[in-house]
């Protein structure tokens, strides 16, 4: 199967591009206060080696708006500034750098503020995300969302009037989002808001939980949604460290074929045939794969963005003969163990024997050989 890509308008965000052709890219928020400088640099450094390549922050005061000019002289991912309920703060962030604008229908709406946001973002080429979130909307201000028949229905609804606002003042660099915390009904949203517009989609499950159940959550509703082709930015929201958003948005991309970020590593899940602690080597290979530098979008080239979706490297970590290399035969290198010794194999067929001890070095050195 191959995922056949939604056609969406290009956007660019600082210095990368979403939509069309181009790689999905990954986004995450800083989860400390944004005025507190040497604290939010610390944190979005942290996420660029992660492999973070657009990042989100909270802007609810002036000190906020302010800080991400000298944020800005210190970090090199594109800036998206959320701002809530307080308009000025867009223009205020925008002032100061910020490479995109998240505005919410459901507390800035008023039309005046809207085109003075408009405005400003004309004036400095910037994009704006209308960034629905199905626990603002507000029934009592837009009276015709009561005529929708479910919460999608009303999420649509909301984030194409907004739009549809943004395009009266000739403005098209747009982004939509339409976040809930039900899986069917975010789902299902994204999927008619794809076939009602062509502006990109900004991908997300938010109020997931903590990342064991908030990252299955996700890669329900996002696996699903980048299946059908939808989807030209993803973020993980995870009531956890943001690396382990980065970490898990890059899982569901690359299970799915539409990012590499590495090797691929597949192995049997052990049972009462396995000899070897398999556990170990595996953490052992993870541990050694996760020291390769990651370099973001932003520092890439348009070739060097699109040799990130091709096949990765497979690699087979099997603890018995049964599993391989027969049920790995596929993969460009791997290993499988009988009681103290392994087999290493590329392509199903036999390479040499590796003792347990060195095993590790064997793959990463197949790994470089397949490079």
């Amino acid at each position: 199967m191959v995922i056949k890509r939604r056609k969406s308008r290009i956007i660019k965000i600082g210095n990368i591009e979403i939509g069309g052709a181009n790689p999905i890219a990954i986004q995450s928020m800083a989860k400390v206060k944004t005025s507190d400088i040497e604290k939010t640099v610390r944190q979005l450094k942290e996420l660029e080696s992660a492999g973070c390549e657009i990042v989100r922050l909270a802007i609810k005061d002036s000190l906020d708006a302010r800080a991400i000019k000298r944020i800005k002289l210190k970090v090199k991912l594109p800036i998206a500034a959320d701002i809530h309920f307080n308009w000025r703060l867009a223009l205020e962030a925008i002032d100061n750098g910020a490479d995109k604008i998240r505005l919410n229908p459901g507390n800035i709406y008023k039309q005046d503020q809207i085109k003075e946001i408009v405005r400003a973002a004309k004036i400095n080429h910037i994009p704006i995300r209308v960034g629905v979130n199905s626990g603002s909307l507000s029934v009592s201000r837009l009276a015709g969302l009561l005529v929708c028949r479910s919460q999608a229905d009303k999420m649509v609804k909301s984030a194409l009037d907004y739009v549809k606002i943004l395009e009266r003042f000739k403005f098209h660099d747009i982004v939509i989002s339409l976040k809930g915390s039900d899986i069917l009904d975010t789902v299902e949203a994204y999927r008619k808001i794809a076939k009602l517009s062509d502006y990109p989609l900004h991908l997300g499950l938010t109020a997931t939980g903590a990342s064991y159940n908030g990252g299955i959550k996700s890669s329900i509703a996002l696996g699903a949604l980048l299946m059908d082709g939808i989807g030209d930015t993803i973020r993980v929201s995870l009531t956890d460290e943001p690396r382990q958003e980065i970490k898990a948005a890059r899982a569901i991309l690359e299970s799915l074929g539409l990012r590499c970020f590495g090797p691929e590593i597949i192995s049997c899940p052990t049972c009462g045939r396995c000899g070897v602690d398999l556990v170990k080597i595996i953490k052992e290979l993870e541990n050694s794969l996760s020291r390769y530098p990651v370099i973001p979008l932003s520092r890439l080239t348009g070739k060097q963005a699109n040799r990130l979706t091709g096949k990765p490297i497979k690699v087979a970590v099997m603890g018995c003969e049964v599993n391989g290399p027969g049920e790995a035969r596929q993969a460009d290198i791997g290993i499988a163990f009988g009681k103290k010794m392994g087999v290493l194999f590329s392509k199903g067929k036999l390479i040499k024997k590796v003792s347990f001890d060195k095993c590790v070095d064997a793959l990463l050195e197949g790994i470089q050989v397949k490079k």
